[in-house]
């Protein structure tokens, strides 16, 4: 949270929040098939396991005990999941999560292998099963139960990412590099579109946020993304004893296209991404959220080349034995 608090002083007192060695994470220039993107490589936000999950948790772990129990839900191949499990355990705290199936693939099915290695696992057969289980358990379990909501999206959490988006602005700055005209991030539970408008707002940078769909639309979209923006922002100004910065419609733009028809279903573009990154001697990606929003960034530095395009790398290959 350092970008925050070097502006904001006072949240060094009122934001409560954990040390897991998230640190600041690089820009590069990326060229993919004749396109050039700037990408913020995001999955290297801790030494241990990165990606965006990380940023959120350290605010949502605050306070946590040894021998507390964490709990929380996701999909069989939650990334999610796997890092409130590995931090928690770095913590001293147990994790159990309830889940949900999804359309398998390698990565998921890795995921999934090392999540009941990490924490107790209770299969359910929808996403509304395993949030009812999950709110028995909430209810039932006492003071030791810290709940973690899904993908770690709620207006808390959601100020991890405001942090990272004020901290590439302060990179740009550093490097008297303009700002990208359109960021592309995935969408899934949204808190990280959401946070990234709120720090975007904070910044003073008229970036657009493009949230490139892979769940489905009951989950999400605009009005849950922006309501989520606008509880982060009042957040922040309670917080940070200032007003909250305003947040604009305009500044958002949901892409549909890149969803497939099912969560974690790869389609043609995805695949054709995750190869042309491979073949550039980039870093692994997933084709449930990454290769779809970098699809998506693909796309648009095509379709408008004057348009400066940075894209949100938020999965972490590493501990698969990626580059």
């Amino acid at each position: 949270m350092d970008a925050l608090i070097a502006r904001w002083p006072r949240l060094a007192e009122t934001l409560p929040r954990v040390d897991l060695l998230v640190r600041e994470t690089p820009i590069e220039r990326w060229e993919l098939d004749g396109v050039t993107l700037l990408a913020k490589r995001d999955d290297l936000s801790t030494p241990t396991f990165g990606g965006n999950k990380a940023r959120a948790l350290e605010l949502l772990l605050a306070n946590v005990a040894r021998g507390d129990t964490l709990l929380t839900v996701g999909s069989s191949g939650s990334t999610h999941a796997l890092a409130v499990a590995l931090f928690g355990r770095q913590l001293g705290a147990r994790t159990r999560v309830f889940t949900w199936p999804q359309e398998e693939h390698d990565v998921s099915r890795a995921t999934s292998e090392r999540l009941r290695t990490a924490a107790r696992v209770t299969e359910s057969r929808t996403p509304v099963t395993a949030m009812l289980r999950a709110s028995l358990v909430r209810l039932m379990g006492g003071g030791h139960i810290r709940w973690i909501p899904a993908g770690g999206s709620n207006a808390l959490g959601a100020l991890g990412h405001a942090n990272a988006a004020v901290e590439l602005a302060e990179q740009l700055a550093r490097a008297s590099a303009p700002a990208p005209d359109l960021l592309i991030v995935p969408l899934g539970s949204g808190g990280t579109a959401a946070g990234l408008m709120v720090g975007l707002a904070l910044a003073g940078l008229r970036t657009r946020v493009l949230a490139v769909r892979v769940v489905p639309r009951v989950v999400a979209n605009r009005r849950r993304v922006m309501r989520l923006a606008r509880a982060t922002a009042a957040r922040f100004g309670e917080l940070a004893g200032v007003a909250a910065p305003e947040i604009l419609e305009e500044r958002l733009v949901v892409e549909q296209a890149q969803y497939g028809g099912a969560y974690a279903r790869e389609t043609d573009a995805s695949r054709t991404a995750v190869a042309l990154l491979r073949a550039a001697g980039g870093p692994s990606i997933e084709g449930t959220y990454s290769a779809k929003a970098l699809a998506a960034a693909l796309t648009y530095a095509r379709t408008a080349p004057n348009e400066r395009v940075l894209f949100w790398l938020t999965f972490d290959g590493r501990w698969l034995g990626a580059p």
